[in-house]
C-alpha cells in the first residue's frame, strides 16, 4: 500500500485525482485543504507528517493561481507558491517522501517561436510565474527525489478555470471578446491526474523536471470556439488582440511546451486538446 498526501484538495487537479483514484489499487490517499494543512507553516507540515502513517508520495496541488490578483498580493503569492513547496521539500527530505510539484508554462516569457523544452532558461514576466519558478528552485535545492511537472491552461469541470468562466458568460451574454494572439495548449486536468497516478503506480524513479500539456496548439479564441461548439451554445465570439484587452499581469504570447521527455520517459501517449473538451463539457451539462 502506498500512502499519498494530496494538498489543495478543493482545486481542480486534486478533484480529478479523487475522481479516478478508484481505478488504482494499492493507493491510500489523504486529501487536505489549507485549514487541515497549511503548507506555508513548516511546523504544521512537520507535525502532519509525524502524526500520520509513513507518507510515500506528496502531490502538491496547493497554489495561488489568480494571475492578475497576484500582481498586488506579491507576499501572499510567494508564500503559497514558493515557501509552501520549500516547506514540503524540507519535510519530504526528512521522511524520504517523493514530492510531485505542479508548475506552469508561465515560467517562460513567451518570446520563443517553437515549443519550450525543460532545459530552456525560464524568464517569467509576471508575479505568478516568478513565484512558481521560485517554488521549483526551492525544491531542486532541497530534494533529489522529486517530479516537477509544468503544465498549461488547465481546465476541468472542477474549480475555477477558463472553460467554466466562458460557459458562465455564455449564459448571460450574446457576444464576448476573446484574445486571439496568445498561443498555448489547453490541458484537461483529468489527463494530468492520470499521468501523476501512473507515475506513482509504476514506482517510476526517473526524477526531475517535466513538461506536460495536451497535444496541439490554440489561442484563447480557438479554445473558446471549441468550448461553445461542444456545448452547443449560440454566442458570437469576437477575436481581439492582447493590446485591446490589457490585463494587470502580462501573459506570454507563446507558451507551448515540448513534451518529448515525458512521453519517452513515462511511455505515454498524450491526447490532442480538441479531443478532451467533451469530457468536461458533458460532465457540466449533466449537472
Amino acid at each position: 500500500m502506498r500512502n499519498i498526501l494530496v494538498t489543495g484538495a478543493n482545486g481542480q487537479l486534486a478533484s480529478c485525482i479523487k475522481e479516478i483514484e478508484k481505478l488504482y489499487e494499492g493507493l491510500s490517499i489523504i486529501y487536505t485543504d489549507r485549514q487541515e494543512l497549511d503548507i506555508c507553516d513548516l511546523n504544521r507540515v512537520d507535525a502532519f507528517f509525524k502524526s500520520n502513517p509513513k507518507i510515500d508520495y506528496c502531490i502538491n496541488c496547493a497554489a495561488y493561481t489568480a494571475v492578475d490578483k497576484a500582481e498586488t498580493e506579491v507576499d501572499k503569492v510567494f508564500e503559497i507558491n514558493a515557501t509552501g513547496p520549500k516547506n514540503l521539500a524540507i519535510v519530504c527530505s526528512e521522511h524520504n517522501t517523493i514530492l510531485i510539484q505542479i508548475s506552469t508554462d508561465f515560467v517562460f516569457d513567451g518570446q520563443k517561436a517553437k515549443p519550450y523544452k525543460e532545459l530552456d532558461i525560464p524568464n517569467p514576466i509576471n508575479v505568478y510565474g516568478a513565484s512558481k519558478l521560485q517554488g521549483e528552485v526551492e525544491i531542486q535545492k532541497t530534494l533529489e527525489n522529486y517530479f516537477i511537472i509544468r503544465t498549461s491552461w488547465l481546465y476541468s469541470a472542477y474549480g475555477n478555470n477558463f472553460m467554466k468562466t466562458m460557459l458562465k458568460l455564455a449564459d448571460t451574454s450574446d457576444q464576448i471578446n476573446v484574445v486571439s494572439d496568445q498561443i498555448g495548449s489547453p490541458t484537461y486536468a483529468g489527463d494530468l491526474a492520470e499521468v501523476i497516478l501512473n507515475i506513482i503506480n509504476s514506482s517510476n524513479k526517473s526524477f526531475g523536471l517535466y513538461h506536460y500539456s495536451s497535444e496541439g496548439v490554440a489561442s484563447w479564441y480557438d479554445f473558446t470556439k471549441a468550448i461553445f461548439e461542444e456545448s452547443k451554445k449560440e454566442i458570437k465570439i469576437n477575436p481581439i488582440e492582447t493590446a485591446v484587452y490589457p490585463t494587470t499581469a502580462k501573459r506570454p504570447v507563446y507558451s507551448v511546451m515540448d513534451k518529448s521527455k515525458i512521453k519517452s520517459t513515462m511511455e505515454i501517449e498524450i491526447p490532442h486538446w480538441r479531443e478532451t473538451i467533451s469530457n468536461s463539457v458533458n460532465y457540466l451539462s449533466e449537472d
